[in-house]
Order: structure tokens, then C-alpha cells, then sequence
């Protein structure tokens, strides 16, 4: 079918390239005049959905992406409750294989929630860039942390309220100098691009690392080392992420007319959506049974953000057109995330609060004068030995002399 451009696109330049699809055909034409196209004075420039798309579609993405963050740190709070109330029972407990929390309402709760949060999440990564909507999950953060010291009496000292405030600061920073993503908008696109040679060494080899975590380095240190169960998480996160975003661009294709059902790669993510959600589901409730809430879910968002960040960049090229203003601003952002989540780790079993913190007082107050001792009259012992012991001279107190006259 014939392609109409819109009359207010002046990108069209001489020497221009426009791909052109057609089915699953895929036609590279150059521009050799300019193109005026005179639209009637009847006919509108764009549709609505167009002016929405353009308009208002990165404030939707926003939007769902802080739903997603609220929801997510809710669940986590809710699935906590949940695995304890498991162990509370005396049943087998999620790190040891047991699997008594799918009978458990809480948990299933916090599942549900969680799904909730992943399906703001999906519509998230279909309306705005990758590297917005993942900083994004800082929030989560610190939702979970003020939650879990209200309801699971986990202590969250001013050390770990501030390390909170200083991951939402980076996300901030982050989003502001977020890069944009190489402009994709048909699942024959997002094909081409992940058959890139580069992202499929980078797939290949982060499928072989969590392999070797899940079967080897799990059993041995999952237990004792929080990184074990976290790096897997993350690790197939970093798939989940891609995923959600062609399968979301698979849905606005087809409302579109394009022949996506006939597609394999819809299928494809599908099922890779199903394996990375369900992955992290098991690992995750490892980490939480065992470890504290308040420091799973920080160094979890810190390695999840950081493989979503390379896989986008190695997958849509989203840092080739950054200046480096911005370069630089996504990577103190990214800096200030860390050290935020270093100080709710490094200082989690200080007694910190604001009480503790140093007064200063142009007067301190006198150090009161120490109660005198009470001794009971009933207690002869301790009468005999005190009369005793004050009537023994010192050694540093010379003996006194007595004259008698007659």
C-alpha cells in the first residue's frame, strides 16, 4: 500500500533515507527532491492518536512507570509476610525447596501485586525509553524500606532513610539526561536488531553466566552470600526487559494492521518473558526468606539497573547521539544510586537516629553527682565490715598520737 507522509514532517531533505515495509519486506528509499506535499485545507495534519503519541506519551510512560514502582514495593512487603508466617507454621522453608507459600493467601497477595506492577511496568517500556523507566524503580526502593521498618520491624536507621533519598536524587539525575533510544517502531525492526552480532555475544553470554550461578555457585554459596540469588535475578531481568518492550510494540503493530500474528518473534518473547518472570519469582523469594528486606531489594534494583542499562545500550544504540553533558550526568546518576544503596548496606546494624545525633549547646549540662550508697540497717555483715573498714587507718594516712596527763 502506498505511504503518506505527514504534511508537517520537514526531515525529508535531499539525500534522505526512509525504510519502507510491506509485509515482511523491507524497502531502503533515498530522497532526491523535496517533498511539499499540499494537503487540503479540509484535512487535518495528524489524527489524535498521533498528537497523543507525540505529546503526551513520555508523561504516560512516566506515570506508569512510578505505578509500577509503588506497586512492586508493596508486594515485597506482602510476599515477606507471607514466607514468615510459612516459617511460622513449621513448614519447609523457600530456600530449602519447599514450595508451602503457594498455599499461602499473603503471599499469593504480594504476587498478584507484583503482577500488577510488571503489567504497569510492560505499558511503561511501550510508551517511554528504557533508561527512564528503569531508574524509575528507585522509588520501589524506597517504598519497601519505609514499609518494612512499619510492618515487618525490620530497623532502618537515619543512615538507611538517607542512603533512600540519595537513590531517588540519582534516578532523578538519571532520568534528566536520559539518552534516546534509537527510534524503533515495527516488530521487523526489533527483529534486525537483535540479530546484531554484539547483542547476540552479550545474550549468549550472560545466558551462560546464569547457568553456571543457578547450578553451581547457588547450591554451594546461595545460602551465605546475599550477591548469589540477587546477580541471578538480575541477570535474567536483563532479558525480561527486551521483551516486555517488543511485545508492547507487537501490540500497538497489530492495532496498527501490520502482520504481526504471522511473526515468529512475538512468540519468541513471550515465552522469554514467561522464563524470566517466573526465574526471578524463585530466586528472589530465596533471597527474601533469607536475608533482610531492606537489603535485598536495593543491591537487586542496582544490578538489574545496570544490566538493563547495558542491554539497551548494546540493543537500540541509545548512547551513539548522547553528548557528553549527558554522558556524563547518566553516569553520576548511576554513581549516586550506588552510594545511596552502599550506605543502607554498609550501616544496617548501626543504632543511628536522629536522637544520637550530636546537640550543640553553648552550656552543657553539669554531669549529675552520683547517688550515695544506702545501706540497710538489717544488713549486719555489711554494717561490721563498713565499721571496720573506716576504722583501719589508710597507709597514706600517718597514725595519730594520744598523750594521757595523769
Amino acid at each position: 500500500s502506498p505511504m503518506e507522509l505527514p504534511a508537517s514532517n520537514s526531515s525529508c531533505e535531499n539525500g534522505s533515507l526512509i525504510s519502507l515495509y510491506c509485509s515482511s519486506q523491507k524497502v531502503l528509499c533515498q530522497i532526491i527532491s523535496d517533498l511539499q506535499p499540499e494537503v487540503p485545507s479540509n484535512v487535518t495534519s495528524n489524527s489524535w492518536q498521533e498528537r497523543f503519541r507525540k505529546n503526551y506519551s513520555f508523561y504516560v510512560g512516566l506515570g506508569l512507570a512510578i505505578l509500577s514502582s509503588f506497586l512492586v514495593g508493596s508486594s515485597v512487603i506482602l510476599k515477606k509476610k507471607g514466607l514468615q508466617r510459612l516459617v511460622a507454621s513449621g513448614a519447609t522453608r523457600a530456600v530449602d525447596g519447599g514450595y508451602g507459600y503457594l498455599k499461602d493467601s499473603m503471599w499469593w497477595a504480594g504476587f498478584l501485586t507484583m503482577a500488577a506492577g510488571e503489567v504497569a511496568n510492560f505499558g511503561a517500556y511501550a510508551f517511554a525509553p528504557a533508561t527512564v523507566v528503569t531508574p524509575l524503580g528507585a522509588l520501589s526502593i524506597l517504598i519497601s524500606a519505609v514499609f518494612s521498618s512499619y510492618f515487618l520491624r525490620e530497623s532502618l536507621n537515619l543512615l538507611g532513610k538517607l542512603g533512600c533519598v540519595i537513590c531517588v536524587a540519582g534516578s532523578t539525575v538519571m532520568v534528566i539526561h536520559a539518552p534516546e533510544e534509537e527510534k524503533i517502531t515495527t516488530i521487523m525492526e526489533m527483529a534486525a536488531k537483535m540479530k546484531d552480532t554484539g547483542y547476540i555475544v552479550f545474550a549468549v553470554f550472560l545466558l551462560v553466566s546464569c547457568l553456571i550461578l543457578i547450578f553451581v555457585v547457588a547450591p554451594r554459596y546461595g545460602q551465605r552470600n546475599i550477591l548469589v540469588y540477587i546477580v541471578i535475578c538480575s541477570v535474567i531481568g536483563a532479558f525480561s526487559v527486551p521483551a516486555s518492550k517488543g511485545l508492547g510494540m507487537t501490540i500497538r503493530n497489530f492495532f496498527q494492521g501490520l502482520p504481526v500474528v504471522r511473526h515468529p518473534l512475538p512468540y519468541i518473547l513471550s515465552l522469554m518473558l514467561a522464563l524470566s518472570i517466573s526465574t526471578q519469582v524463585n530466586f528472589l523469594n530465596r533471597a527474601l526468606d533469607i536475608f533482610n528486606t531492606s537489603l535485598v531489594f536495593p543491591i537487586y534494583y542496582v544490578f538489574f539497573t545496570t544490566t538493563v542499562m547495558t542491554s539497551s545500550i548494546i540493543l537500540f544504540k541509545e548512547w551513539y547521539r548522547m553528548s557528553a553533558v549527558d554522558i556524563v550526568g547518566t553516569l553520576a546518576g548511576f554513581v549516586t544510586i550506588i552510594l545511596g544503596v552502599f550506605m543502607l548496606h554498609a550501616f544496617k546494624d548501626l543504632d543511628i537516629s536522629q536522637s544520637s545525633l550530636p546537640h550543640m549547646h553553648k552550656n552543657p549540662p553539669a554531669t549529675p553527682a552520683p547517688e550515695p550508697s544506702v545501706i540497710r540497717l538489717g544488713d549486719k555483715n555489711v554494717l561490721v565490715d563498713n565499721m571496720e573498714l573506716s576504722s583501719t587507718p589508710s597507709p597514706e594516712e600517718k597514725p595519730k598520737v594520744f598523750i594521757a596527763h595523769s
